[in-house]
């Protein structure tokens, strides 16, 4: 029974990859006008070539939602990898939101301002950080529309998406009561994170005991990622905070959704975060509405 499941779910997660030939996304950007300070760059064209997008002067969010039957009201903010000089859009952005919407979570993807593809303008901790915060209030800002739960937006990041995650996860994300933006009012803080091989960036020395609850996941052979998610579960441990972590054997860094993995382990991954998200009842369907924290 149990290698009949487990090839049932290998069969499920190959035609699931495989068979969405056309998408019904669609991308907002997190400032109507452009990023603060840099308006006259929303027009700048991004250059996106086979699985990357580079030349993000215009953030925005690209937007998946499960259909409305099988929606549980859970969302999450999806933070692609590549070093901050572009980001691994289709196999970091795209392919998660289609398993999380076959899972009944809306996706929303971000398009990030790139620090190390433009340092000269950008930086990590204002530009990246405010991109991030956006994202998360803008999402918020949408629920009834796109039938979210404010009590359940998360944060998916891979690589140096983790990163960019990390920015929001471990502050109080409350928004400015007197912001001209109503959207700015809004908390930014996500109510869960899922990190995947993710780097040493935004990452304090000490974690919270309210921070959220987390899933990791990384290959043991992943030099540079694997000693982050150790460190990350040490320091949730001390702090007592909910925290699930996963070293697979192998898979080294960048195996993204694992589906092109030769290893069971790797492209089986995915359904040990839904198995988790179901667990710490995030897969559970409530009616969307505003928390009790403000969120």
């Amino acid at each position: 029974m149990y290698v009949r499941l487990s090839i049932s779910l290998l069969l499920l997660v190959t035609t699931f990859f495989t068979s969405h030939s056309q998408d019904t996304a669609r991308q907002i950007p997190l400032w109507a006008n452009g990023a603060p300070g840099f308006e006259n760059r929303r027009s700048e064209p991004e250059e996106a070539k086979d699985y990357y997008v580079k030349n993000v002067h215009n953030p925005s969010i690209t937007i998946y939602l499960p259909p409305k039957e099988k929606a549980t009201g859970a969302a999450v903010v999806i933070f692609p990898g590549g070093g901050h000089r572009l980001l691994v859009f289709n196999s970091e952005g795209r392919d998660p939101a289609r398993f999380l919407n076959s899972i009944g979570v809306a996706a929303i993807i971000v398009k990030y301002r790139l620090f190390r593809e433009d340092s000269a303008i950008y930086s990590f901790e204002k530009e990246t950080r405010e991109d991030a915060y956006r994202a998360m209030r803008l999402v918020r800002s949408k629920a009834a529309e796109w039938n979210i739960d404010t009590e359940r937006v998360g944060t998916l990041g891979f690589s140096a998406g983790g990163e960019t995650a990390a920015l929001v996860a471990y502050t109080s994300g409350a928004g400015d009561p007197n912001a001209p933006d109503p959207i700015d009012r809004l908390n930014g803080r996500p109510n869960f994170q899922l990190l995947v091989y993710p780097g040493p960036l935004g990452i304090p020395a000490v974690i919270p005991a309210d921070a959220p609850p987390a899933f990791l996941i990384v290959a043991d052979n992943d030099q540079g990622a694997s000693p982050v998610i150790l460190s990350l579960l040490d320091k949730y441990r001390a702090a007592k905070a909910p925290v699930e972590a996963h070293i697979l054997s192998g898979g080294n860094h960048g195996f993204n959704m694992g589906y092109r993995s030769n290893l069971k382990a790797v492209r089986n991954w995915p359904h040990l975060m839904a198995d988790w998200m179901d667990d710490m009842g995030l897969l559970q369907k409530k009616a969307p509405g505003k928390n009790t924290r403000g969120y």
